[in-house]
């Protein structure tokens, strides 16, 4: 069923979409044009921010008693910590002042143990006048921010190698299940990006792959089960950040598809998600140049593309920008400006402005000059207002701290992100025939990470040597000595296979690449002829730092269910089965993989 969970056929949108949307066209397509249009059957959708007549009255009963400044100070998301006040009690009197006397809607919770941030937020909705919409990024799972204590699920590139929607559906089920349990409302979740662009620096294994059809039916799968506990759903980064090249944290990314392009590839996920009951969209940081034309804003900050998404996309659900402490927008506008200029374009929810006080005082002063219509305000308050009451925050907003501990990191969790970690393992190649390893066989096993150290690789060493075999493990960076890996050229020689496992993944502010002595070592080898099997916790991308090598496995990530699945594929205990839900140009294409039974 979750293949069908589409809107208009693709011809039909980008029909829409070019008519509304692109410069050099009319306003509407001509008559003739639109008689010769079959009309399409509709599949129904499931609405977004679904509430009953109790949450629809409570809404516009609140709506009522709040002043302008308080309609406005709704609109607004300023960030926290998951720390636990005796850890930090400066930033909990912060939290409390924010809620008390700024009146915020809501806040974006970060990392911190599952007790200690449900204590915290239960302190928080304790104070406020209107229940607060608690919002988290948990893109891999609750384990991202639940930390320590909740369930850490592969990214979604590991789901769009597994290709299951019953995974991708279960793990929405179990992420929302442990973010309720704690308090945490809606997260800027799924990943809707199709990541056609191998040179993306911070997509990557967050998507579900290249193919528009995959991301949009694992990304229905996904919000399916999250809103079966609950959970709000809110997909990004619309209009797509998948075919960029530049991390909006840093500066303002481009996408260059016309109309028609965006259609068939980036929008088409989000229509599919749209079709499943997605609550909200996330609008990026990102310049539609392919249909603003140079100079384009970012589409947080566009009328035209989010009028794209009120319009031809028909969505009614509610509007987040990115985060407006990003350089995506603070290298051109300052956070006021940029703040005004997004409810203009008919974003509903400003997520993260630093100096929020000063923000609301800002939006408050272009209501009262006339900049900002005033039902503009109203109708942003109401969909925030009508987030809240889909959650269930009318019927009360504090979670029971005596349940917490039972809710998260669940036995049934912990084995769903095992499950799709082992479903994932994908065996790009093996020239030489190396995996699965021989048993007794001396294994130099050698992990890189962007510094050199760390905890990556430790499980898949551990796991290996619980398999029987040996291994010495070694840890390199960008910064190790040529010294260090003359070494252990010498050391490879005595050893039967070697294990190149490299952990890197997308981060804000950081590079993707291999660097230092690394690609040279594993060329080396490859070139030898020493059996050498490249393991990647994290991102595919890694063989045009070396392309020799005879064998490559993709574990996806470098959390403990990744790395224990990659070490039981090594052993030959699990079947291989994942496929490559991207291509790795120009060594392989999407859909490959190599089948290995035990």
């Amino acid at each position: 069923m979750i293949s069908s969970l589409f809107l208009r056929p693709l011809w039909a949108l980008c029909l829409s979409l070019a008519a509304c949307s692109a410069p050099d066209r009319a306003e509407n397509p001509p008559a003739a044009a639109r008689a010769a249009v079959p009309a399409a059957p509709e599949i129904p959708a499931i609405p977004p921010l679904r509430t009953d007549t109790a949450g629809q009255a409570w809404v516009e009963r609140t709506l009522a008693g709040l002043s302008l400044r308080q309609r406005v100070a709704q609109l607004v998301f300023p960030w926290i910590s998951g720390q636990s006040a005796s850890a930090n009690p400066g930033e909990q009197q912060r939290m409390l002042t924010w809620v008390t006397r700024d009146e915020v809607g809501g806040l974006i919770v970060s990392t911190g143990s599952p007790g200690a941030l449900a204590g915290k937020l239960n302190a928080a909705q304790m104070r406020a006048g209107v229940p607060l919409l608690i919002v988290s990024d948990l893109e891999t799972g609750p384990g991202m921010r639940l930390n320590p204590g909740g369930t850490r699920m592969p990214p979604a590139m590991a789901f769009g190698a597994a290709d299951d929607t019953a995974l991708a559906r279960q793990a929405g089920r179990a992420t929302g299940a442990e973010a309720r349990a704690v308090g945490i409302h809606l997260t800027l979740g799924p990943v809707l990006d199709v990541n056609s662009n191998p040179a993306n620096p911070i997509i990557n294994v967050r998507s579900f792959g290249e193919s528009p059809e995959r991301v949009a039916r694992l990304g229905a799968a996904w919000l399916l089960g999250a809103r079966e506990t609950g959970l709000l759903s809110v997909g990004k980064h619309f209009p797509g950040h998948g075919d960029t090249n530049v991390d909006s944290h840093v500066g303002l990314p481009q996408i260059s598809g016309d109309s028609a392009r965006l259609a068939q590839v980036e929008l088409a996920a989000f229509r599919g998600a749209m079709r499943a009951g997605m609550d909200g969209v996330l609008v990026g940081h990102i310049a539609a140049v392919g249909i603003e034309g140079p100079g384009a804003p970012p589409a947080s900050l566009s009328p035209r593309m989010i009028g794209m998404l009120r319009g031809p996309m028909e969505f009614r659900g509610i509007v987040f920008t990115d985060a407006l402490n990003m350089g995506g927008v603070t290298r051109r506008y300052s956070v006021t400006e940029a703040s005004i200029l997004a409810l203009l374009a008919g974003a509903d929810a400003l997520l993260q402005p630093p100096g929020h006080p000063q923000v609301i005082d800002g939006i408050v002063a272009a209501v009262e000059s006339g900049r900002i219509p005033r039902p503009r305000i109203d109708e942003a308050a109401r969909r925030v207002l009508t987030a809240k009451a889909a959650a269930g925050l009318h019927r009360g907003a504090r979670v029971d701290l005596g349940a917490v501990a039972g809710a998260v990191a669940t036995d049934a969790h912990r084995e769903l992100a095992r499950t799709v970690a082992a479903r994932s393992i994908t065996l790009a190649r093996d020239r030489a025939n190396a995996v699965p390893l021989r048993r007794g066989a001396r294994v130099l096993h050698v992990t890189y990470t962007d510094n050199g150290r760390g905890t990556a690789g430790g499980v898949l060493q551990r796991e290996l040597a619980a398999g029987g075999v040996t291994a010495e493990h070694v840890r390199v960076g960008p910064a190790t000595p040529a010294a260090t890996f003359t070494s252990l050229r010498t050391r490879a020689a005595a050893a039967d296979v070697v294990i190149a496992s490299i952990a890197i993944a997308p981060f804000q502010y950081r590079s993707l690449g291999i660097g230092g002595g690394m690609p040279g070592f594993v060329e080396a080898l490859s070139a030898s002829g020493k059996p050498v099997v490249a393991v990647s916790l994290g991102s595919p991308y890694l063989l045009d730092a070396f392309p020799s090598v005879p064998a490559y496995l993709l574990a996806w990530d470098a959390g403990a269910a990744a790395e224990a699945a990659a070490a039981r594929a090594l052993l030959g205990a699990i079947p291989i089965t994942g496929r490559l839900p991207v291509s790795l140009p120009p060594h392989h294409r999407a859909g490959e993989g190599i089948d290995r039974r035990p």
